[in-house]
């Protein structure tokens, strides 16, 4: 009886955290008001900044989409990933992660969590064994193929493993972001009551920047600027409302202390040289998006946790997509798989002191080239292809990498060439399908026929 009574009065066990993860698509790090934006506004993502850390040495995982959320899933950099660029699968979707490859969805369900994804995955498409539902994700709306996820006016989805019909006609035009935040604000909802891993993979602000792309950009109708700087503007308009209707709906359901919060962009900005210059996407950096320079991988981190996070703390510590899995599973109480190269940053993320790092690693791999690029302490080195004389950049005094040193630090060289020589496995680049892309223009002109759209 005493050990029932006992039993009665013990504290139940502490609730494990949910974790948000908000990544946009294509999004230049001098796109938000909290990273120096004077133009465009971005009242609720410059709110979460406020409110918890912003990171201003972030890197995506890769210069462009599938790469990135492949290291950004599985925690594994560049030179040990599955998938190392934007490989295409005719006739819908990408180039699949391996049986090997457990992903932050998997740990996170086998620790307890409901686990649910909306927007854009990139990272196998139908039958390939490697869709959200095949990985982890107990939810999955939204595209299943980039190549697909292109356009915000679509006539399907997926739920789950089904593909839903969108009955789209000129006169009633359905947005597929808009029916994707739905559904984010839906899974919330749904798992409010237990701990929840929500990714939010959504899809603005990447282009195309035509007006057959956004419901009308009337707000800048008297800026002057021309079409695509409208509808850019309009998209991250979108994007930063999205992000305040989710963080509204924490509130709401009383679930922002029991609420990690990340924010971050899949690449650096493909907004094109027009948007790039207008907005100043790249914050100075060189290059963009398919770059392996600053421009092409630094990106926005922001990370909210009322009670855990510090607000309004700045943070210059170095950190890539491989670290997400295992901060996830260190926030979880879970265990990271091993062997992978991501390390947690959870006491970067609280504001205690951060274990340094050796360096960060990223490569773009073609049938016939081989770029890479390295982060090392303050150093950023790149090789443009394999062979090819090391490039050395010191950021703190020269972020825009204009200035190479390679020749007056030989000693830094020579570390770089060290970790070149033994931060890669080889893979084999897949065959490409050269039917895609007929493909892919005939889906468009479908969808431009079935919308009333001139042909985009």
């Amino acid at each position: 009886m005493g050990a029932l009574a006992a039993a009665s009065v013990a504290p139940a066990a502490a609730r494990k955290p949910n974790i948000v993860l908000i990544l946009a698509d294509d999004l230049g790090v001098g796109d938000l008001g909290c990273y120096g934006q004077k133009t465009l506004q971005t009242p609720n993502i410059d709110r979460l900044a406020a409110e918890g850390i912003r990171f201003t040495s972030a890197y995506s995982g890769a210069a462009v989409c599938a790469p990135s959320r492949c290291t950004l899933m599985t925690g594994y950099h560049l030179g040990h990933a599955t998938v190392r660029n934007n490989w295409e699968v005719y006739p819908e979707g990408q180039h699949p992660l391996a049986t090997r490859d457990v992903t932050v969805a998997q740990v996170l369900r086998q620790a307890g969590y409901k686990t649910g994804i909306c927007g854009k995955w990139g990272l196998g498409g139908p039958g390939s064994g490697s869709t959200p539902i095949d990985k982890g994700f107990d939810f999955f709306y939204g595209y299943n193929c980039q190549r697909h996820a292109h356009r915000f006016y679509v006539d399907y989805l997926w739920r789950n493993t089904t593909r839903e019909p969108i009955a789209q006609s000129p006169a009633r035009r359905i947005n597929a972001h808009t029916l994707i935040e739905q559904e984010s604000l839906r899974f919330i909802r749904d798992n409010r009551q237990q701990p929840f891993f929500l990714f939010c993979a959504w899809t603005v602000p990447h282009g195309p920047f035509g007006l057959f792309n956004v419901p009308n950009v009337d707000k800048y109708k008297d800026t002057g600027w021309k079409d695509e700087a409208k509808v850019y503007a309009t998209l991250v308009d979108s994007l930063d409302a999205s992000v305040g209707r989710l963080l509204a709906l924490l509130k709401e359901l009383n679930l922002e202390r029991d609420t990690l919060v990340l924010f971050a962009s899949d690449n650096g900005p493909g907004g094109g040289p027009a948007n790039n210059a207008r907005f100043g996407s790249q914050m100075g950096l060189r290059d963009v998006k398919g770059s392996l320079r600053e421009g092409g991988i630094r990106v926005p981190l922001i990370a909210r946790w009322p009670g855990k996070v510090p607000a309004g703390k700045v943070s210059g510590y170095a950190t890539a997509f491989w670290d997400f899995l295992p901060t996830a599973a260190a926030v979880a109480g879970a265990a990271a798989p091993p062997g992978i190269d991501g390390l947690s940053i959870l006491p970067a993320l609280l504001g205690k002191k951060q274990k340094p790092r050796p360096y960060l690693y990223w490569e773009i791999l073609t049938p016939n080239k081989l770029t890479r690029a390295v982060r090392m302490d303050q150093w950023k080195a790149y090789q443009s292809a394999a062979g090819a004389p090391i490039e050395l950049y010191h950021l703190p005094t020269d972020p825009a990498e204009a200035n190479n040193v390679a020749a007056a630090n030989p000693a830094v060289v020579q570390k770089i060439e060290r970790i070149l020589a033994t931060a890669r496995t080889e893979a084999a680049t897949p065959p490409a399908d050269p039917r895609i892309w007929d493909k892919y223009r005939e889906d468009n002109k479908k969808l431009d026929t079935l919308l009333g759209f001139p042909s985009a």
